[in-house]
C-alpha cells in the first residue's frame, strides 16, 4: 500500500466528521461533536481508522510497571479506535498501545457491550457497528472514562478563539 505522507495524523473530531462521516445520520454527527472538546483523533498508516485521545495528552502511571521495582513509566490513555467502512461507523475491539499509549478499560466495557453487526477487517481489526441506536451508549462511556479539560486549556482555548474573532468577525464557527 502506498503511504498518504500528506494525511495529518492527529484531528480534531469535526474534521473526521467532514473527512469520514458525511453519510453519517445527523444524531451520530451531533453525539460525536460531544467529544470535541476533551479529544482529539489520532491515525497512523490507515486514512479510515483512528484512535481517541485525550487532547492534552495526559499521561498516567503504566500499572504494569507499577509493582516490578521498575521507574515509573507514564502512558496516555487510548479511549477507543473510530474505524469508518464504506461510510458506516464502527467501534474497534482494540486500540493502539506501544511504549506511548495504553487502551482504557472503557474500551472492552463498549466493544462487549455492543450488539450490532461486527466485521473483520483484512488488517485483522474486529469492529462492531456504531448506529443510531447504540451511539448514546458509546459516547457516553468514553465521556465518563476521558476526563475534563484543565482550566488552563480551556483558558487557551477561549482565548485562541477570541483572537479569531477579532481576526475575521465576518467568519462564523458553526457547530
Amino acid at each position: 500500500m502506498k503511504k498518504n505522507y500528506r494525511m495529518q495524523k492527529t484531528i480534531s473530531v469535526k474534521r473526521f466528521i467532514s473527512e469520514l462521516g458525511e453519510s453519517f445520520s445527523d444524531n451520530i454527527k451531533d453525539r460525536l461533536l460531544d467529544l470535541e472538546v476533551r479529544t482529539v483523533l489520532t491515525r497512523e498508516e490507515d486514512y479510515n481508522i483512528l484512535d481517541i485521545k485525550h487532547v492534552e495528552h495526559t499521561k498516567y502511571d503504566c500499572p504494569s510497571n507499577l509493582n516490578n521495582g521498575s521507574s515509573k513509566h507514564q502512558k496516555e490513555y487510548n479511549y477507543g479506535q473510530f474505524v469508518v467502512v464504506d461510510g458506516v461507523l464502527y467501534f474497534s475491539e482494540k486500540c493502539i498501545e506501544n511504549d506511548e499509549v495504553m487502551e482504557s478499560p472503557v474500551v472492552n466495557t463498549i466493544y462487549d457491550s455492543l450488539n450490532t453487526d461486527n466485521i473483520i477487517m483484512d488488517s485483522g481489526i474486529s469492529a462492531k457497528k456504531v448506529d443510531d441506536s447504540n451511539i448514546d451508549y458509546v459516547i457516553d462511556n468514553i465521556l465518563k472514562a476521558c476526563p475534563e479539560v484543565s482550566k488552563e486549556y480551556m483558558e487557551i482555548m477561549e482565548d485562541m478563539l477570541s483572537r479569531e474573532k477579532i481576526k475575521s468577525p465576518h467568519r462564523q464557527i458553526h457547530r
